[in-house]
């Protein structure tokens, strides 16, 4: 994940998505050599020299200001996540930051987490770091995700289980979008910590085997991850459409974990299946979490 590559790809990628007509530019006569928008008319619209963008999209963006890099993020029509993408691929850029390579520290999570995850019995809630390790769940977050844990690969990790394990098109009815979402989110978090030795390792083993993800990582989606719906097929207890919401839980060292809880609307069909999902789970011996300092816990 080097980062000029990273910038030159993204930035060419997004260039190429923009017609003249969507940029509000004439599209002008004869044959056009390069799909959607030329460099020079990026930086018309973004109010600065053909010399200085292409010098921008070469991947030297390190000490470029907000303002510049605001205009664009205009110009290319950038949504929040890509904004934030191209914000945090300069953070990175900067020469302080050149040549830092590291593991990250395993995340000791508090124990005031686990209880709050303990104390949802009705919803399925676990915590996630940005290389996609489920770090934590609660006893209805294990039995959802009972199929990822049969693999006993430690740490479980969301995207390896998407892409390697065959179960997972069974997890997920629309596996397409499930990937997408998943290495859209990889993708962010290698913007914002692209030092990051393991993510680097991940990315190198899942490009490596999966031409699937080799795909999607190609492309340069990135997304902010808060709400929406999500459906999964339980293995014995069927379908359950379920609304997500995650957020951010703060931690001492650098770096992103992540709290999805899963509801389901009262009264449907999903909120019947969660019922008969903890019953399942009273009746089973669900796995432990392997938590990325590689602890072993069992829920109570």
């Amino acid at each position: 994940m080097e980062i000029r590559a990273d910038i030159r790809d993204f930035l060419t990628n997004r260039r190429a998505r923009i017609t003249p007509e969507q940029a509000g530019l004439p599209a002008g006569g004869g044959v056009r050599r390069v799909k959607g928008l030329r460099r020079e008319e990026v930086a018309v619209l973004a109010g600065v020299s053909t010399e200085w963008y292409i010098r921008l999209e070469k991947g030297h963006i390190a000490g470029v200001s907000e303002d510049v890099l605001d205009a664009v993020a205009r110009a290319l029509q950038l949504d929040d996540a890509e904004r934030s993408y191209l914000f945090d691929l300069a953070q990175a850029a900067k020469p302080s930051m050149k040549g830092v390579q590291r593991r990250r520290r395993g995340t000791e999570l508090p124990e005031s987490v686990q209880w709050m995850l303990d104390s949802m019995t009705t919803a399925p809630a676990m915590v996630r770091n940005g290389r996609m390790d489920i770090l934590a769940t609660n006893t209805l977050g294990r039995a959802l995700y009972s199929p990822m844990y049969a693999s006993r690969r430690d740490p479980i990790n969301i995207a390896r289980f998407q892409f390697l394990d065959p179960a997972a098109r069974s997890m997920y009815p629309d596996w397409e979008g499930a990937a997408n979402t998943t290495v859209a989110l990889l993708r962010t978090e290698a913007g914002r910590d692209p030092h990051d030795k393991d993510l680097r390792e991940l990315v190198g083993e899942l490009s490596t085997v999966s031409n699937e993800f080799r795909t999607r990582w190609a492309a340069h989606n990135v997304r902010l991850h808060s709400n929406g719906v999500k459906t999964f097929r339980h293995p014995d207890i069927g379908s359950l459409e379920l609304t997500y919401h995650s957020m951010d839980l703060p931690t001492r060292d650098r770096g992103s974990l992540d709290l999805t809880v899963y509801t389901a609307r009262p009264g449907s069909a999903a909120e019947d299946g969660l019922k008969l999902l903890a019953s399942w789970a009273a009746t089973h011996e669900l796995p432990e979490d392997v938590t990325e300092a590689g602890s072993l816990r069992q829920s109570r």
